[in-house]
């Protein structure tokens, strides 16, 4: 069963909260991280991206990049923007946006789980994304980004949620700019974080990455390096339940038609697809149907029955995509490493794929159907992993509200 613990977040003062959080540092190359740092000496971004701080000729791997943001990170406890929290707590995450809210547990979760797939992943990871936040824990002594986990509905723990937060003033609330709002409760009473602890060790067998599979292997990696420390055998997660999420799309876009003409093509396209030429942008409604953009045009695919396995993997829709689109005629075989191809999140909506065609950047793009919660559960309960760039989690959680030292 799952191995949850309570700890002593590293956190702003609550008036504070609203400068310091800052976007994932994955989401923002130094440029963008620059601009949106820019008059704010408070931003974590000196910290999760301190390059920021450095020349922009610098190499952003290098040592003094890592040195740089544990300089940053003093400051601001030195100066008594962020403190550590007296005594290990929980802490419950309520993101909005749009209207839609969604509410998960922050914890620290057992390394000793994610190496026995008790926290159960499905997507490789890259070696060089792995060694920058390795290098960036061991330098700072801290895990900054949060692996973004879930697991099916328990309702007892549903409930103990929510009976805390109908009972308690929050730690921190405000609305970022983006228009999220983040609303943060500290859980302190020593019986209910013990009753939340035992809620996870009996009744929930197993939790899955949603999102940050290079955090969650960097940390399992880094702790190697403080061998005598209790706190880096866990790592920085917030845990939603199933009920709670939303998983966007993740579109295509491809720079070449692996010398197709565009008539070659759909007329190539129609021995595995029903094609369909729409007058209005398409944003597909249920599984195995695809959006098409060429040429100025829109076009609904949607494949034929028998064109697919059942499986877990063979089912999805990027499976199909990738062998009966991008490695059957588009000569694409390895989407982690082709440069013809890049991905663009659905948060972006269907007007950036349009963008990216008629600019000439790119010659054709794909819009997804999103897959759901459960297919990806299915997937890592089979031990396979989805093709990259399979799912999209939008809230966004923010850095540095609660970080985790180690």
């Amino acid at each position: 069963m799952s191995v949850i613990q309570p700890f002593k977040a590293l956190r702003p003062l609550p008036i504070h909260a609203a400068a310091v959080a800052s976007r994932p540092y994955d989401v923002l190359n130094s440029q963008e991280a620059r601009v949106e740092a820019k008059g704010n000496d408070l931003s974590f971004l000196q910290v999760t991206k301190s390059e920021i701080t450095l020349d922009s000729s610098i190499d952003i791997h290098s040592q003094e990049v890592y040195d740089k943001a544990l300089e940053n990170l003093t400051r601001l406890q030195q100066d008594g923007i962020l403190i550590e929290e007296e005594n290990a707590c929980y802490y419950i995450y309520t993101l909005v946006m749009n209207g839609r809210s969604q509410t998960g547990l922050v914890c620290v979760s057992s390394i000793d789980d994610y190496e026995n797939d008790l926290i159960k992943k499905h997507e490789f990871t890259r070696p060089e994304k792995e060694k920058d936040r390795i290098d960036h824990m061991c330098t700072i002594g801290a895990q900054t980004g949060n692996v973004f986990l879930a697991y099916r509905d328990v309702a007892a723990m549903n409930q103990c949620i929510e009976d805390w937060r109908s009972s308690h003033a929050p730690l921190f609330d405000f609305t970022a700019e983006d228009d999220i709002q983040h609303t943060i409760w500290c859980v302190n009473d020593p019986v209910t974080v013990q009753g939340i602890t035992t809620i996870f060790a009996e009744q929930v067998p197993c939790t899955y990455i949603a999102d940050g599979h290079h955090r969650a292997a960097s940390a399992a990696k880094a702790a190697k390096a403080f061998p005598n420390s209790q706190n880096a055998r866990f790592f920085l997660t917030t845990i939603f339940p199933a009920s709670q999420l939303a998983i966007l799309d993740y579109n295509r876009v491809i720079k070449e038609l692996n010398g197709h003409s565009v008539d070659s093509l759909l007329a190539m396209l129609e021995t595995d697809f029903i094609v369909s030429p729409s007058a209005v942008a398409v944003s597909p409604t249920q599984l195995h149907q695809f959006g098409m953009y060429l040429q100025g045009k829109w076009y609904q695919l949607e494949a034929k029955e028998g064109t697919y396995g059942t499986d877990p993997i063979s089912v999805l829709d990027i499976t199909i995509f990738t062998k009966l689109i991008l490695e059957k005629h588009l000569g694409i075989e390895d989407q982690r490493t082709d440069k013809r191809i890049d991905f663009v999140g659905g948060i972006r909506g269907l007007s950036e794929l349009e963008k990216r065609v008629n600019s000439g950047e790119m010659k054709i793009a794909f819009s997804f159907y999103p897959v759901s919660i459960e297919q990806l559960f299915a997937i890592a309960d089979s031990g396979n992993v989805m093709p990259p760039k399979s799912t999209w989690f939008e809230p966004k959680l923010r850095d540095g509200l609660l970080t985790h030292l180690i």
